[in-house]
C-alpha cells in the first residue's frame, strides 16, 4: 500500500546526490545569524533530522526507504538525456520513464496560483523548480549555505582541488572507454587507401624501382667503413648543407685605432690626414680619424652612428638569408638543336657581280620573271636595265622626278614593269620580250575607250596617254594623282598581271587604289581609312588582299568584300611585307629592328620574332622556289635564313639563320635599301645608299 503523503516537503534525490561531492564544514555563526527565520519550523523537522544523521555518518532505517512520492518520482524519471525540452512543446508529455511510458506534463499554473501556493506553503522561498520532473524541490540548509558561499566567492573549508582532479594517465588500463560513442565501421574494415598504397609499393619492388637489399647492404657497408676526421682542419670554409639558412654576418669588433686613447703608432700625422681626406670614401681603410682623448668623458658622440646603424639594418633586410637552389642545367640543353648550315645549301654566300652606273642612292630593284634582266630605280631620276650575267647596262630611262619604286609584271606572257615617279605611275615596256610577249603587251593597252573612274576618283586620278617621245621610250600608260599632301610609295602586282595596287601613305580613304590595265579602270576598295597605310599586297594564289598600316595588318577577302583576319605583330612601324609563295605565311619588317613571321593557320600573333639587326629593317623577301628568305637593314648587313614550310599542318616552320652578307657602305645613316631573290636561282640582289647594286651567289 502506498504511504500517506507527508505534509512536509521532501528533497529530490537528484539534489541529494549533488551534495555528496562537497562535504561542507560548519558555517560561521555570522552566516547563521543572518539567515531568515522560517515561518514554520516544524516543516523542516524531517530535513534537519536527515542532515544530522548524515553528519554523524549514521543511516536510519527510514533513510534507506523511500516514501511513496520518492518511489513514484524514481519511476517517472525521464530517460531523454540531454534532449532539449523545446522539442516537446507541442506534445502533452515530455520524455519517457524507465518502462517506456510517456511522462505527462504537470498542470501549468498561472501567477495567481503560484502566489497562493507561496502564501500557503511554509518556506516557499526555498523552493526550486526542476524542469526535468516538472515539480518544485526544497533546498536544505546545507544547500543554502553552499549557495551563499558561492555568491560571496568563498570556498568550503577543508576543500582540496587535488581530490577531484582526475589523472588521465591512470585511465589507460581501465575497462570502460572514456567515450560513450560507438566504434566506427572503418575500425573493422580494411582501408582501401592503405591497400592501394601497399599495391603500389609491391609493384615498385617487383619492377626494381625500390631496392631494399641494396639499401641494407649500403648501410651495412657504411657502418663497417671507418671514418677519419682531420681535427686540425679549418671548418669555416666548409659549404653548408642544402637548404641551410645563412646566419647574419656579425659586426666586426673594434680595434686599437677605435680606442679613445689609441697608441701613438695608430695616430695619423698631417700628411696622412690630407691623403685620407682626398681618398674616395669607398677606398678609405677606415671611415673615421683615430683621435686621442685624455679621458672617456671627453669623447664626443659619433656623428655617423645613426647612418651606420641604418645601413646595417638595410643590409640585413635586403640580404637573402637562404642559399638559393640552382638547378644544374647545361648550356647545350638550352640551345635549340638546329641542322648544320652546310647541310642546307644552296644559299648565297659571296659577292659575285657589282652593278655600277647610278649617281644617286638606288632605292628599288626588280628582276624579270625569267631571271635574265634586272631593273633599278635611283634618286638620279633614272631607271636602268641591266643584264644579270654580264653586269652590262642595256637601257636607261630619264624621267622627270625621283623614282621611288619599280616592279616587274609577274606574268611571263607580258613584258612590262611599273615605276613610281613622285605622284605618277608609269607603265613601261623595256623592249626585251619576244614577239609573243610584245604582241600581248600591245593588246593589253589597246583599249580605246576612256578610263572608267568613280566620282570620288575623278577629281584625284587621271589616266593619261603618253606623248610621242614617251611612246618611243616604251612608256605605255601614265596614271597621275592630283593629291597634294601625299606621294605614291608602293606598288604591288596581281599574279595574273592585269591588276596593280598603288599605295599613298597619307591619302586617307584614297590610300589604296586598284587599277585594271585591260579595261583602264580604277577602284577604291575602302570607303574609310583605318590608320596610315604603309603598303598593300595581293595573295599569290587566293582572292585575298593584305593592307599594312603602321602597327596592324588586315587581311581582306575580295570575293566576299569583308575582312577575315587582323594580324597584330606588336611592332611600332611596319616598313616592309612579303607573302610566302604558298600563301600561308607572312613576313613583316619594321623600323624598330624587328622581323616577325606569321603563320596564318596558327594564330594572329607572331610565330617568331627575329632581332638580329642593329638598325631599321628596310626590306624582307621570300624566294619563289627555295626555302630561303632574307632581310636587309640600315646597318649595311643582309641576313639570309632557311625557312622551310611543311605541308603537314601539325608541324611548325623551321627557321635557321644561315649567313650574314656584308659589302655595302652606310651613307647618311642609310644602308641596304632593297633586296630581291632571283626567280629560279639561289641568288640575291641588293641595292644600297652607296649607289651600287650587288649580286650574291
Amino acid at each position: 500500500m502506498k504511504r500517506k503523503r507527508s505534509s512536509e516537503p521532501t528533497r529530490d534525490k537528484s539534489v541529494k546526490k549533488q551534495q555528496e561531492p562537497f562535504p561542507l564544514t560548519d558555517v560561521n555563526e555570522s552566516d547563521s545569524e543572518n539567515e531568515p527565520e522560517d515561518d514554520n519550523a516544524n516543516g523542516e523537522d524531517e530535513v534537519t533530522r536527515r542532515e544530522k544523521e548524515q553528519e554523524r555518518g549514521e543511516d536510519s532505517d527510514d533513510s534507506l526507504l523511500y516514501d511513496s512520492e520518492d518511489s513514484e518520482n524514481d519511476r517517472n524519471l525521464m530517460t531523454i538525456g540531454d534532449v532539449p525540452l523545446e522539442w516537446y512543446e507541442d506534445y502533452d508529455h515530455f520524455g519517457y520513464d524507465l518502462e517506456g511510458n510517456p511522462v505527462t506534463k504537470p498542470k501549468q499554473r498561472n501567477e495567481i496560483d503560484e502566489f497562493i501556493s507561496m502564501n500557503e506553503t511554509p518556506g516557499s522561498w526555498k523552493q526550486v523548480f526542476n524542469e526535468k520532473t516538472g515539480k518544485n524541490v526544497f533546498l536544505s540548509q546545507r544547500d543554502l549555505n553552499l549557495i551563499k558561499q558561492l555568491r560571496s566567492s568563498k570556498l568550503p573549508k577543508n576543500y582540496s582541488f587535488a581530490e577531484n582532479f582526475v589523472e588521465l594517465d591512470h585511465l589507460t588500463d581501465t575497462v570502460h572507454p572514456l567515450g560513450n560513442y560507438t566504434e566506427p565501421k572503418r575500425r573493422f574494415i580494411p582501408s582501401k587507401h592503405e591497400m592501394k598504397r601497399i599495391q603500389e609499393i609491391r609493384k615498385a619492388i617487383r619492377y626494381g624501382w625500390i631496392k631494399i637489399d641494396d639499401k641494407d647492404k649500403a648501410k651495412k657497408a657504411q657502418e663497417k667503413k671507418q671514418q677519419f676526421y682531420d681535427i686540425w682542419a679549418d671548418t669555416s670554409n666548409v659549404p653548408p648543407p642544402p637548404n641551410h639558412i645563412i646566419p647574419a654576418p656579425k659586426v666586426k669588433l673594434p680595434g686599437h685605432n677605435e680606442s679613445y686613447n689609441p697608441p701613438a703608432e695608430y695616430l695619423l700625422d698631417e700628411a696622412e690626414k690630407k691623403s685620407w681626406e682626398l681618398m674616395d670614401p669607398s677606398n678609405r681603410p677606415f671611415n673615421f680619424l683615430p683621435t686621442k682623448y685624455p679621458s672617456m668623458r671627453l669623447v664626443p658622440a659619433y656623428p655617423r652612428f645613426l647612418r651606420e646603424r641604418f645601413e646595417r639594418c638595410l643590409d640585413l633586410y635586403l640580404c637573402k638569408r637562404v642559399r638559393p637552389k640552382r638547378p644544374k642545367v647545361s648550356v647545350e640543353s638550352l640551345i635549340p638543336k638546329l641542322p648544320n648550315p652546310q647541310e642546307l645549301r644552296p644559299f648565297p654566300t659571296t659577292e659575285r657581280i657589282r652593278y655600277l652606273g647610278h649617281e644617286g642612292r638606288v632605292r628599288s630593284i626588280t628582276v624579270d620573271p625569267i631571271g635574265q634582266y634586272l631593273v633599278s630605280a635611283s634618286d638620279d631620276q633614272t631607271i636602268r636595265l641591266w643584264e644579270i650575267e654580264t653586269g652590262r647596262c642595256i637601257n636607261q630611262w630619264k624621267l622627270p622626278g625621283v623614282v621611288h619604286r619599280v616592279a616587274f609584271n609577274p606574268n611571263t606572257s607580258l613584258c612590262l614593269f611599273a615605276a613610281i615617279i613622285d605622284k605618277s605611275l608609269y607603265l613601261i615596256d623595256p623592249g626585251i620580250g619576244n614577239e609573243e610577249q610584245n604582241e600581248n603587251t600591245d593588246q593589253l593597252f589597246a583599249y580605246e575607250e576612256e578610263a572608267v573612274l568613280s566620282e570620288k576618283l575623278r577629281s584625284f586620278l587621271v589616266w593619261r596617254e603618253p606623248s610621242l617621245e614617251e611612246s618611243d621610250e616604251g612608256i605605255k600608260a601614265i596614271i597621275e594623282w592630283n593629291w597634294k599632301e601625299s606621294d605614291l610609295r608602293h606598288i604591288a602586282w596581281h599574279h595574273k598581271g592585269d591588276y596593280i595596287a598603288t599605295t599613298a601613305t597619307r591619302a586617307q580613304s584614297l590610300a589604296v587604289v586598284i587599277h585594271q590595265l585591260s579595261k583602264r579602270q580604277s577602284h577604291n576598295p575602302f570607303k574609310k581609312a583605318k590608320g596610315i597605310v604603309q603598303l598593300a599586297k595581293f595573295h599569290p594564289t587566293k582572292p585575298y588582299f593584305f593592307v599594312a598600316t603602321q602597327r596592324l595588318v588586315r587581311m581582306y577577302n575580295l570575293a566576299k568584300q569583308s575582312m577575315t583576319k587582323k594580324l597584330e605583330p606588336g611592332i611600332k612601324w611596319i616598313s616592309s611585307m612579303d607573302i610566302h609563295p604558298k600563301g600561308d605565311n607572312v613576313l613583316l619588317g619594321s623600323y624598330d629592328k624587328k622581323v616577325t613571321w606569321f603563320d596564318l593557320d596558327l594564330s594572329t600573333k607572331p610565330y617568331k620574332i627575329i632581332r638580329y639587326h642593329d638598325l631599321a629593317t628596310r626590306q624582307v623577301k621570300y624566294h619563289l622556289h627555295y626555302p630561303l628568305f632574307a632581310t636587309c637593314s640600315d646597318d649595311t648587313t643582309i641576313h639570309v635564313f632557311h625557312g622551310m614550310v611543311y605541308n603537314d599542318l601539325l608541324q611548325n616552320p623551321l627557321i635557321v639563320p644561315l649567313k650574314i652578307l656584308r659589302g655595302h657602305e652606310s651613307v647618311n645613316d642609310l644602308g641596304v635599301l632593297d633586296i630581291i631573290f632571283h626567280p629560279t636561282q639561289p641568288w640575291l640582289f641588293s641595292a644600297g645608299a652607296d649607289k651600287t647594286i650587288r649580286l650574291f651567289v
